[in-house]
């Protein structure tokens, strides 16, 4: 049982869920922008009800992406509760956009000028709870294969800071490339997506913290994923989607040597 910190009080959710836990598929699926909540005791961090429901706040559409993956994987899937906008679950707690008191033009004013104090707040309550989430599922799925393999999905807004990101999804990737290059292939395959490598966003980028500190410091093998989010806006392009993601991946995971750590 997750317990109630000094942040969330007893009737708010847990700073994480996990679904079909127990499951043996050797893959973790992984949402770190899933949702928008902030914690009562910080005021909806001054911000209007429009932005609180806008892509500043969490990747829409990749938590119920990442779900249905995970039902079609037959995997469990860890998701933050809470908003990239508390605690960016994506960041070093050491980077300084983790609190961004800035995001896409729209000033956050509960995250000005925050302390050392009130940042290890929200890390106690939110941050390292669904990091340890993720290392403990991994953990168990070592237990039946020598390397899991983990997911992580992100979506993306098309327009941001007046560039157009023209990319239907993207896969990112680093210095481990089994699952990215034949991932690349099988989307790109029938010519109907356009799929950027390391677009819009770059595995390479420090910024990938959950990969990095999960997938490549553990040297397990990883497919991180950016969808835009006008292609996962109703119920019947999410699933498509999905399906896309899945009938891509299904070949590459279904390889028993792939579960084995990087050299």
């Amino acid at each position: 049982m997750v317990m109630v910190s000094e942040l969330l009080d007893a009737s708010e959710p847990a700073p994480y869920e996990v679904h079909r836990p127990g499951a043996t598929a050797p893959q973790l699926v992984v949402c770190d922008h899933a949702a928008r909540r902030i914690p009562r005791a910080l005021d909806h961090l001054g911000l209007s009800p429009e932005h609180r429901a806008s892509h500043i706040a969490q990747d829409l559409g990749a938590g119920e992406l990442a779900l249905a993956l995970s039902e079609r994987l037959n995997s469990t899937a860890v998701l933050c509760n809470y908003s990239r906008l508390v605690v960016d679950c994506n960041r070093a707690l050491t980077d300084a956009s983790a609190f961004l008191d800035l995001s896409d033009g729209v000033e956050v004013p509960g995250n000005r000028e925050l302390s050392e104090q009130d940042k290890e707040l929200r890390a106690a309550a939110i941050y390292r709870p669904y990091r340890c989430a993720i290392d403990r599922e991994l953990d168990r799925l070592c237990s039946i294969v020598e390397a899991p393999v983990l997911i992580a999905i992100h979506s993306f807004t098309r327009f941001l800071d007046g560039e157009d990101r023209r990319w239907d999804c993207g896969v990112l990737w680093d210095r481990d490339a089994r699952i990215a290059r034949p991932l690349l292939d099988g989307l790109r395959e029938d010519g109907t997506l356009l799929v950027g490598d390391n677009q819009p966003y770059s595995g390479r980028h420090p910024e990938d913290f959950t990969v990095d500190h999960h997938a490549e410091d553990r040297n397990f093998p990883y497919a991180a994923m950016e969808v835009r989010q006008d292609m996962l806006d109703t119920p019947a392009k999410l699933e498509r989607m999905a399906d896309w993601i899945h009938a891509a991946l299904k070949p590459i995971l279904s390889d028993p040597g792939l579960y084995t750590l990087r050299g």
